[in-house]
Parts: structure tokens; sequence; C-alpha cells
């Protein structure tokens, strides 16, 4: 009877017509925790290498829409005499109108019958991805980013029951633009053209950075993530930006303390990175016949530029 029970030199047992199964013992629950245990340790310690990695390349993303910005101006500026397009950050009509922040698109109003509201209407034979005039750093996309680019001087938000809609993106537009340095600087003269006239900036195009606007009042704001760094939501007219967590009111911004890594391009068309502590402090013009900024905490807040493309 044993015999008839063995297995003979086959891998065959005597009396049944299947094979013998063998092999490896499989994983014990223990085993299998220690194994994820040891996946999760790396995964946790490979995270903020990898994205690092990604955020260096949306960096470089950015760097090269500055880039093609420059390059889309200048090319404007070949085929118009040398001079750039009118600047689009404005509010009002006629003699009726004021600064508006830089980050502007498009515009309320047209100021006159020979300017565009809409900067596409300048740009949108050298630019016809929309994707190029937002960094890619910024938290969330502006919905309607490409359609808006699209549509032009007929730009309407279909989520909105303003007329006309504006649009406001992340990255700041100086070409033909005015602002308010302080007492000691006077004003900021954006270039009018790739060669700069008497005291004109050659800063064509930056990333958002500054403080205290009328979204994030006694914050600081910037198109590029930051320590501490929150989303402040975007609005019918306005993109997302990262954010500081409110100060106390009245606080003296201190912007050298913050660490973030912020690009610039100049009408050369060369783009090179700058640090907090490399920058003036702007104001946005709401007076022009008095150049005098608009109150603290009302408007679009203090802009942060490159000391290096001031004169």
């Amino acid at each position: 009877m044993r015999a008839a029970t063995r297995e003979n030199r086959f891998g065959w047992r005597e009396g049944r017509t299947t094979p013998l199964r063998r092999g490896p013992p499989g994983f014990t629950l223990v085993e299998l925790l220690v194994v994820l245990g040891i996946i999760s340790v790396l995964m946790a310690a490979l995270l903020p290498a990898v994205m690092q990695v990604r955020r260096q390349a949306r960096s470089i993303v950015s760097v090269e829409n500055q880039r093609q910005i420059t390059a889309a101006v200048n090319c404007f500026a070949c085929d118009n005499d040398n001079r750039y397009p009118s600047s689009v950050a404005t509010i009002g009509f006629g003699d009726d109108w004021n600064w508006q922040e830089p980050t502007m698109l498009t515009g309320y109003l047209k100021r006159s019958p020979s300017t565009h509201r809409a900067m596409s209407s300048y740009l949108h034979a050298y630019i016809e991805d929309a994707s190029v005039m937002f960094c890619p750093n910024a938290p969330l996309r502006y919905k309607y980013l490409q359609r808006a680019w699209q549509a032009g001087e007929d730009w309407d938000n279909p989520d909105t029951e303003a007329r006309p809609d504006a649009l406001n993106g992340v990255y700041c537009f100086y070409w033909n633009y005015i602002g308010y340095l302080g007492e000691r600087r006077g004003l900021f003269r954006g270039p009018r053209g790739p060669v700069r006239g008497y005291r004109e900036s050659t800063i064509v195009v930056t990333d958002y950075f500054g403080y205290d606007h009328w979204r994030s009042l006694n914050a600081y704001g910037s198109c590029e993530r930051f320590q501490e760094a929150e989303i402040t939501e975007g609005t019918g007219i306005s993109s997302a930006y990262w954010s500081r967590p409110r100060g106390d009111p009245g606080t003296a911004p201190d912007w050298t303390r913050l660490r973030v890594k912020l690009h610039a391009g100049y009408a050369d068309g060369h783009v090179e990175a700058y640090s907090p502590l490399d920058t003036v402090p702007m104001a946005v013009i709401c007076d022009r016949e008095l150049n005098e900024p608009y109150p603290r905490g009302m408007g679009p807040g203090t802009f942060y530029l490159p000391r290096v493309g001031l004169r």
C-alpha cells in the first residue's frame, strides 16, 4: 500500500493521473508588509526629488515662453517702424483712462480708436498658442486662455455678466508701460522698441512677483511657488497665482527673505534669472496727471522689477 502511493521517477504518484505540482513557497503576510513598507520609504524619499525635477522642467518651459514673447514683440517692431505694440494694461477711454496692472492680456476698453484692447490683436500673427503667454508654474491655467487669445477684441467670458470682459495673466508685460518707482527714482518707462530711448527700461516681460494685491491683501504673490504659499483663486477676469498667507496690516514688506527664482526677458532677446534681492518695487499709477499710485490695499499692489533692467 505504501509503495502504491510513492512518487515514481517521472514525478507522478502511482494510482494518480495528474502530475505532482511542486513550486517555491508563497510570500507570507509579514514579508509582503515589509516589502510594501520599504517601497513606501523609497517613494517618500524620491518624491521631493521628482517634484523638484518637474518644477525645473516647468521653469525651462517658462524661460522658453519669455524668449518667444520677447522675439514676438521684436518681430512686431521690425514690421512697424521699430516700435513695440501699445500696452493694453489700461482702463478707461479717451482722455479719461489710467494704468492697470501689467499682467493684463485684454483690457476693458480701447483707450483710443487707434489702439487695441487685446494683446493678441497685435501679436497673434507671431504667437498662436496662448499657453506661451502663461507661466507653467502657476497653480491653475485660466479656463478660457486660448479662446480669449483667439477672440482678441471680441473676447467675452461666457461665465460672467460683465460687458466687456478683461483678462489678467500671470506674466508681467512692460513694453510701453509706465509705473511709479518712488520719489527718488521717479517713473518706470518700459521699452518702446528694441533700441531703447532715454531713461527707458530694457525689461519686456517678467514672472509676476508682487505684494498687497487686492485679491491677496498684505501678502506676497507670484506665478512661481515659494515657501508657505497657497493658491489665490482666479476670477472671471483673472488667473490664479501663488500667495503667502496674509500678514498684519501696515507691516512693511520684506521681500528679501523669500526664496523664489524668477525670470525676465529683455529687449535684446535674452532671458535671465533674478531673485527678490535683485528687485526694485514699482507701484501702478492711478492718476496719470499727478503720477499718483493706487492707495495701499485698494489696487494691484506693488510689483517687483529686476534691478538690472532699469535705467
